[in-house]
């Protein structure tokens, strides 16, 4: 990476979990937890105190939940992100969530090292979604009545092209793969997102997904 020790806050009610991702992280030197939590008001408390640049953190606690704590820490508005890392098949509440303002959502089954690896995204200032939640949060989007995806149109204040490379971010392809779709260089679909980021006041990746859902540009397959 780039040699900067990322500083992590452990949101999770489950001792034993905090306890396996504090020894995998012990183990790994460009990232240091510096606070756990066991309730989402203490992972507020922890994020206000300590300033981390990510708490990874679950949704299911007792009291409040991961995704207020997520709203109340973004509310902030200091540099901390969210990284919300949940089982999601025992969960409803990832658009939540990432309305919420989570900068990411992983479960628990991934891979170790693809977890350490969304840390090191998610405190770059980017955001991911797992790809095996994508296709669950587009469904689980579309079916709630008051989430419903707008008719097809184009946004307001952006280019076609920018409409093309928000369609294929709503769709989960990466830089290197919407380069290859629209026969451009990844540089030029960096460019493209950057002013996606700046016209539609959108703090990462996640959130121009959530907007390519809404205004219709990508909906659930059938």
């Amino acid at each position: 990476m780039t040699g900067r020790t990322v500083s992590v806050v452990l949101a999770d009610d489950q001792p034993l979990v905090r306890a396996g991702l504090r020894v995998l992280m012990a183990d790994t030197p460009d990232i240091e937890v510096v606070g756990e939590a066991g309730t989402g008001a203490e992972a507020v408390r922890l994020a206000r105190d300590v300033r981390p640049d990510v708490v990874v953190m679950d949704i299911r606690m007792p009291g409040m939940d991961g995704i207020e704590a997520t709203r109340l820490i973004m509310a902030e508005g200091g540099t901390t992100r969210v990284l919300v890392l949940t089982t999601f098949d025992d969960d409803d509440y990832v658009y939540g969530a990432l309305r919420a303002g989570a900068s990411g959502f992983l479960v628990k089954d991934m891979a170790l090292e693809d977890i350490l690896a969304a840390i090191h995204v998610v405190a770059a200032g980017d955001g991911l979604i797992a790809p095996s939640v994508t296709r669950r949060l587009i469904e689980e989007f579309a079916a709630r009545p008051d989430q419903a995806p707008q008719a097809r149109r184009t946004v307001k204040g952006i280019t076609d092209r920018e409409c093309e490379v928000l369609t294929l971010v709503g769709r989960g392809l990466s830089n290197a793969e919407i380069a290859a779709e629209l026969f451009i260089t990844v540089a030029t679909v960096k460019a493209h997102v950057a002013r996606l980021f700046t016209k539609l006041d959108s703090r990462d990746r996640v959130q121009l997904v959530i907007i390519a859902y809404e205004v219709g540009l990508v909906t659930p397959p059938r």
